[in-house]
């Protein structure tokens, strides 16, 4: 069996990068029906028919998100809007709600349909029930081990399964809520909550001591207005002694800020047990991170499927991703201190920038469409579908041909020796140029 690469896409051209740099499918958002309403293209049926033909094309699979929990008034609506929708082929539909599942099944019983991660299929009864109502793919929870899919696997071989590898992390939605289990080891979805939302807090001033650890100083009362850039302990009434770190910069405080999952390390284990799709998150995300993540983790699926051993240096290649840090989430338990970011809510990349996207190629010259700031002297990396090629850059000229001492940013249109031993399309061939930071 061949397990498929899934990846997000939010735009034509993220699912363009997506199958250049070695997915197999491509998932996007319904208009209105879908958990990604905003930066989505694909609201517009125009571009969605497109996307779907063209994927067909080149024989990939085009799978569309409409796993909304929806009210009464999308209920009325729903089936006429998915009409036209159905009538341009999408491999799948990805859904989650029972009503909505059923009234597909009765109007077009030969569509198939994936089970959304918004239903959170976390036992094997659970992905055996939903086979029988006609569901071909489960997609199974996040919250689950690997030991625990792997008897899933074992005990449902008749219904396909998908799990994410990769990509941003929920904390909660509604009462499916992490805080309980996160702070006190009582998981609130097995019914054992403690409120924790509920309990008073304390903030305390923090200072580092000889040995680096944060300890409380006193009380304090919140103050809007002052430029609070010291860590704070929060400590609950009821747990004198137990404080929880809690930084807080000019962009806030994140103590609800999971980091990403990266999983790519556990891609051989997914392989071998039978999961038929690993999927990566980001439909928001950009066509250089659709790019990245396809491409890196191709290369630890067909090695699995080759039967070679896991190359821990794809584990270094997605640290250049601009992201939150890493954690493998629940596939392995951890620490909380290891899954949970109090320090920053935004992404951060300190080793490599993209700076360029490669738009042409012609006579020895790469034509790039600058993204950052770049210049002669650079350490440079060229990202291809067939490979990547680390160099330094020795000259830069502009569109006229006069010679340039730096790209200033984006806008700007520039261009590049061609790199040894790289063979490129006249149109770039989706290749990308990154810089290195250090």
């Amino acid at each position: 069996m061949n397990t498929e690469l899934l990846s997000p896409a939010g735009t034509l051209k993220s699912m363009r990068y997506a199958f250049a740099y070695g997915a197999d499918a491509v998932y996007a958002g319904q208009p209105r029906y879908s958990l990604r309403v905003r930066n989505n293209e694909f609201n517009r049926l125009e571009n969605l028919v497109a996307a779907i033909n063209e994927a067909h094309s080149q024989g990939k699979r085009f799978y569309l998100a409409s796993n909304i929990a929806p009210h009464n008034d999308k209920v009325r609506s729903y089936l006429r809007d998915l009409e036209p929708v159905i009538a341009m082929g999408p491999d799948a539909l990805i859904m989650s709600d029972p009503g909505l599942i059923m009234l597909v099944r009765e109007r077009w019983p030969e569509q198939e349909i994936h089970l959304s991660v918004q239903a959170n299929a976390v036992n094997w009864a659970s992905v055996r029930f939903w086979g029988r109502q006609g569901i071909r793919r489960v997609i199974l929870s996040r919250e689950l081990s690997l030991d625990e899919i792997e008897e899933i696997r074992m005990l449902c071989p008749e219904v396909e399964l998908e799990v994410f590898v990769h990509g941003a992390l929920c904390i909660a939605y509604s009462g499916r809520c992490l805080l309980s289990g996160y702070m006190t080891h009582r998981d609130s979805n097995q019914g054992a909550c403690t409120n924790s939302c509920r309990w008073e807090y304390n903030a305390h001033e923090a200072r580092e001591n000889a040995g680096g650890d944060l300890i409380a100083v006193e009380p304090k009362a919140f103050d809007p207005s002052a430029d609070q850039v010291s860590p704070l302990l929060l400590q609950e009434r009821s747990r004198p002694e137990e404080y929880m770190p809690a930084y807080e910069d000019e962009h806030g405080t994140y103590i609800m800020n999971s980091k990403d999952l990266r999983a790519v390390q556990h891609v051989e284990r997914l392989v071998k047990m039978g999961i038929h799709s690993l999927k990566i998150e980001g439909r928001t995300k950009s066509h250089y991170y659709a790019a990245r993540t396809a491409q890196i983790y191709r290369r630890a699926i067909d090695d699995a499927l080759a039967g070679r051993t896991f190359d821990m240096r794809l584990m270094g290649e997605l640290e250049h991703l601009a992201s939150r840090g890493y954690t493998e989430g629940f596939y392995r338990r951890h620490i909380p201190s290891e899954y949970q970011n109090y320090e920053q809510g935004n992404s951060s990349n300190t080793s490599r920038q993209f700076v360029a996207e490669v738009i042409g190629c012609d006579a020895g010259w790469l034509t790039l469409e600058v993204k950052n700031r770049f210049e002669v002297g650079d350490k440079m990396e060229l990202i291809t579908p067939l490979g990547n090629l680390r160099f330094n850059l020795q000259a830069l000229e502009d569109l006229q041909g006069r010679t340039v001492n730096s790209a200033p940013g984006s806008g700007h249109t520039v261009r590049i020796p061609l790199p040894a031993r790289v063979a490129l399309a006249g149109d770039g061939g989706f290749a990308l140029l990154m810089r290195y930071l250090k």
